[in-house]
């Protein structure tokens, strides 16, 4: 076994189809096929279901993802570290973060590092809640700004910005003169939503069920720039944090949810028991040294 097979176990293992992860990788998809077969073989178990054209991991190879992920994150620390350890002014952050983080959160943290360290590179990523705890878990990213706080103890969690959640709706809907509401109000409206593994998400159902109802949700969305062009639409309402300042979108009108718990705080989250490299961690210290500073969106 060796770690380039296990990088295109992983990449198959995405895909769900061997000819894809071969255009992928740039290979051909019998030479993909063997490779694949010749670490099953290796191993002794099946490690994909075969689904007509289509492939998806059995239940050992469940067992070995987890395992290839952190293997192929430890070798990609290992070179990272050495390659710091040359140019301590340099080296690579692998940061992870919420998709609404891209607009003035991250930026800002970056620019305001890269002027101390300009020759620091970031290798970033956006993703749902869920997965950000996996990235840090297994070591593909270092850092990741993310809500809720993760549920694994193993990983160290700084608070950083909290935001009041609003409902969204369309300009012209009944509830759009409101300056504030519970979300009960709303239990009878169609709802847009992000898809569950989203912080936002989570928050929305648990405020739902507090307020004593199950919401009809009739379309679920990866970023809430599209929920929100969604309600500007008049497809429903939505449960939704603060545009970004310059952001706010026509045709809709937010307004602060007063329910207890009705906000996300935003933070930093890092593997505790690991030794990040020296980029990273110099970025994690710079970080939780502006927090204070970041916590620029006052609360509804």
């Amino acid at each position: 076994m060796d770690l380039t097979t296990v990088r295109w176990f992983l990449a198959v293992a995405e895909q769900g189809h061997v000819t894809n992860a071969a255009s992928e990788l740039g290979l051909s998809q019998p030479g993909l096929s063997r490779a694949i077969a010749r670490l099953e073989r290796d191993v002794g178990l099946p490690l994909f279901d075969r689904q007509g054209r289509n492939v998806r991991l059995s239940r050992y190879g469940e067992v070995f993802a987890g395992h290839a992920r952190r293997l192929v994150a430890e070798e990609e620390a290992a070179r990272r570290a050495l390659a710091q350890a040359a140019d301590p002014e340099g080296g690579e952050v692998a940061l992870a973060f919420l998709h609404t983080q891209g607009v003035w959160l991250v930026p800002d943290l970056l620019r305001r590092f890269r002027t101390e360290r300009p020759r620091v590179r970031f290798r970033l990523a956006q993703d749902h809640a869920d997965r950000l705890e996996e990235a840090v878990r297994t070591g593909a990213a270092d850092l990741a700004l993310t809500s809720p706080r993760p549920r694994d103890e193993a990983l160290a969690w700084a608070p950083m910005v909290t935001e009041r959640l609003r409902l969204a709706v369309p300009a012209d809907h009944p509830l759009a003169a409101r300056s504030r509401l519970r979300l009960g109000e709303a239990a009878g409206e169609p709802f847009v939503a992000v898809r569950r593994g989203a912080g936002v998400r989570a928050i929305f159902e648990e405020l739902a069920g507090r307020a004593g109802f199950r919401p009809s949700v009739l379309f679920e969305g990866d970023e809430l720039s599209t929920i929100r062009g969604l309600v500007a639409a008049g497809l429903g309402v939505a449960v939704v944090s603060p545009a970004p300042e310059g952001e706010a979108l026509a045709g809709i009108a937010e307004i602060p949810l007063t329910d207890p718990g009705a906000e996300r705080t935003i933070g930093l989250a890092w593997r505790a028991d690991r030794t990040m490299p020296p980029a990273a961690e110099g970025f994690r210290r710079f970080t939780l040294e502006r927090a204070a500073a970041l916590r620029r969106i006052p609360p509804n």
